[in-house]
């Protein structure tokens, strides 16, 4: 099995690791509109898909790890030997243009960044501090194996709306956006509250909504909250999932919450 190369926060891979992900009997293409780490895809591993994002450093990354897959290696062997606190916010503060630069830079600030977590500053700037992992490199490393696994699919760095209004008839159709909710109820707001507003999630009801009904099976997850739960109704199938937090910086303070599930009918 290929495992995801990034760390991200709020990524799926509890999903998948306790089998409660719905998934149609068949399906011509995989579509996922929010990448982030791409636990799904990986796990599904899918002939074709439509992957996406609006995050232009993240998308880069996956186009580099589909191409150059032992460019990236080497340039990652490269920053785990430097990793130090100094090196951190030196990249940190890189600006690269090459694409290749760029790519390794962003997948060096994920591995070793405070919990894989990705924000930028209103100037667009990452700013998140240095974490606790002195590993740069991965004993479950393959990046040969992520290349291939991603040899057959588009991607692409778009907005939501885009992706999903191409959908259809035996699409499967994941999707997880960051976690807003009306009136700003919510922790994990603080992460997303300049890149995702309650307005975009009434545009992504309405995306999905459509994708339904013109024949796409549809799986959503999403904050489980009273607004979010509402704006859904009426939207196929609502279930509760149980999950341990782990975004809380003290780990005494991190435990379990619930996510919301939405299915096609």
């Amino acid at each position: 099995m290929v495992s995801p190369v990034l760390k991200w926060a709020g990524g799926k891979r509890w999903l998948v690791g306790h089998d409660l992900l719905p998934t149609p009997k068949t399906y011509r293409r995989y579509v996922e509109p929010f990448l982030g780490s791409g636990a799904i895809f990986f796990h599904l591993s899918p002939v074709r898909a439509l992957l996406s994002d609006i995050n232009n450093e993240l998308i880069g990354l996956y186009q580099i790890l589909r191409d150059y897959p032992d460019e990236l290696w080497a340039i990652m062997q490269r920053h785990h030997l430097a990793h130090s606190k100094e090196y951190y916010y030196k990249i940190r503060a890189s600006k690269p243009k090459d694409p290749l630069v760029a790519a390794g830079r962003f997948l060096y600030l994920n591995r070793t960044c405070w919990n894989g977590l990705y924000r930028v500053n209103l100037k667009g700037e990452f700013n998140v501090p240095i974490g606790t992992k002195s590993s740069v490199i991965f004993g479950n490393d393959n990046f040969e194996a992520v290349s291939a696994r991603l040899a057959n699919a588009e991607i692409r760095c778009s907005d939501f709306e885009d992706v999903i209004a191409e959908c259809g008839k035996d699409d499967f159709v994941f999707v997880d956006p960051p976690y807003t909710v009306q009136h700003n109820f919510n922790n994990f707001l603080k992460y997303n509250e300049k890149i995702f507003s309650w307005d975009d999630q009434i545009r992504l009801h309405q995306a999905v909504k459509k994708a339904a009904q013109r024949g796409a099976f549809v799986v959503v997850t999403n904050a489980d909250h009273t607004t979010v739960r509402e704006l859904y109704s009426g939207f196929g199938k609502y279930v509760q999932l149980d999950r341990q937090s782990v975004l809380a910086g003290d780990a005494t303070k991190r435990g379990g919450t619930t996510e919301a599930l939405f299915v096609s009918m």
